[in-house]
């Protein structure tokens, strides 16, 4: 009762609060009037200048990795972004001081002594604006909308946080900050918080969902659409990052720094499959799905069972530089292909005179297979760089040349 009636004196409070006070101090037209959760997605994006990250039939992402000088709430954030559904705002994330983008040098870069000094400074000034940041934002958060009440949201296990709430006309603002992993400020529907950030789709749903997804066209290509693009940033959060589209993808909520956390990645970036497979768990369990592991050749036959059911496949791999310039350079060249029978000759003709790829354990990097074509051997893959890397091909012999030989769906 008396965690009620407190929260029941910050909602009174908070409702007398303009949308001008809000915005000024947000330090951004976030409101153009005092209900977010009905304006067009796209005109969101627009006036606050966030490109779109990734757009699917059932949502759409806006991202931002705003410059140095860019600021909310008068702290500097390293990445803005926001999930729409039916073309409506749906949740907002802003993260500030954080493991993954506050840290430039990852652990595989500091080769001397200088930049092992350099990174170990960058990690002791991370870990001190985490503790800034949440105590400033803290503070402003209070002035403007009165004392927070404590909550807890995600998916359960090692991705639920612990945070300060603050409720304004329908809006739940939310304040995380997980010791040393980073300071997040979400706005969520008063609804999605008071369910603790989780939702469900039933099986039935996703089943149809999934096999909408994949499009066979008529050269022979079978590749999954609809996959939501997270694009990862200048961080190496490839593994987060991809886990976080696969989620989404089958209809379990996901963030890449929450599941960075989860997976205990280093910072800037560097995390183990097993541990981001144990850590996420419980929230793909409490999604309804489960966690499935292969150990098989990469090849269009073997593929083919889970892309046939609507299910990308996260590949461990070694993304070396002859592995990209051949992706690059085959998919240009395969633009607009319509005979599979010609096409297969090139590549096997291109590949005559090319030395066997070698893996190089210092290109570690885990991605997406989304498709596949029998008659020309080749596999479709997707990475977690933005819209540009959404869709590359590569033949199978040469991407078993470069696999981990770790494969893991998200399965129904």
């Amino acid at each position: 009762m008396r965690t009620l009636l407190c929260f029941l004196a910050v909602s009174l409070s908070a409702a007398e609060v303009t949308v001008e006070q809000v915005n000024k101090a947000i330090g951004l037209e976030l409101f153009a009037d005092g209900n977010l959760w009905d304006d067009d997605a796209k005109a969101v994006a627009e006036r606050l200048n966030w490109p779109q990250e990734s757009e699917t039939t059932n949502d759409a992402s806006y991202r931002l990795y705003p410059k140095d000088d860019y600021r909310l709430f008068e702290c500097r954030p390293y990445s803005c972004s926001f999930i729409a559904e039916q073309n409506k705002p749906a949740s907002l994330s802003v993260m500030f001081a954080n493991k993954g983008d506050s840290v430039s040098i990852g652990a595989k870069d500091a080769k001397d002594k200088a930049k092992v000094k350099a990174r170990d400074e960058q990690i002791k000034d991370y870990k001190k604006s985490i503790a800034a940041d949440a105590k400033d934002l803290e503070e402003k958060l209070t002035k403007l909308f009165g004392k927070p009440v404590a909550d807890r949201m995600g998916q359960g296990g090692k991705t639920s946080e612990v945070v300060r709430r603050w409720d304004w006309n329908g809006h739940a603002f939310l304040l995380a900050a997980p010791k040393d992993e980073y300071v997040a400020l979400r706005i969520l529907t008063v609804k999605s918080a008071d369910d603790g950030g989780r939702s469900r789709i039933s099986e039935g749903d996703l089943i149809a969902r999934a096999k909408a997804r994949v499009d066979r066209r008529a050269n022979g290509d079978v590749i999954l659409k609809d996959i939501p693009m997270v694009n990862q940033g200048p961080k190496g959060y490839c593994v987060p990052a991809t886990w976080e589209r696969a989620m989404r993808s089958m209809g379990v909520p996901a963030d890449m720094y929450v599941l960075a956390m989860a997976g205990q990645s280093g910072a800037g970036g560097g995390t183990s499959i097993a541990a981001i497979t144990a850590g996420a768990k419980a929230a793909v369990s409490l999604g309804g799905r489960k966690i499935e592991s292969a150990n098989i050749k990469i090849d269009p036959g073997t593929v083919a069972k889970y892309i046939d059911r609507g299910q990308p496949i996260m590949w461990a791999m070694f993304s070396t530089k002859e592995y990209n310039e051949i992706a690059n350079g085959r998919t240009k060249e395969r633009e607009g292909m319509t005979d599979p029978a010609a096409w297969k000759k090139a590549v096997a003709d291109a590949r005559k005179g090319q030395k066997p790829l070698q893996p190089n354990r210092n290109e570690g990097h885990v991605c997406m297979i989304i498709g596949y074509n029998k008659e020309t051997g080749e596999v479709a893959v997707s990475d977690s760089w933005g819209p540009n890397y959404e869709e590359r091909w590569i033949h199978g012999a040469e991407a078993t040349q470069v696999s981990q030989g770790s494969l893991t769906i998200i399965g129904f």
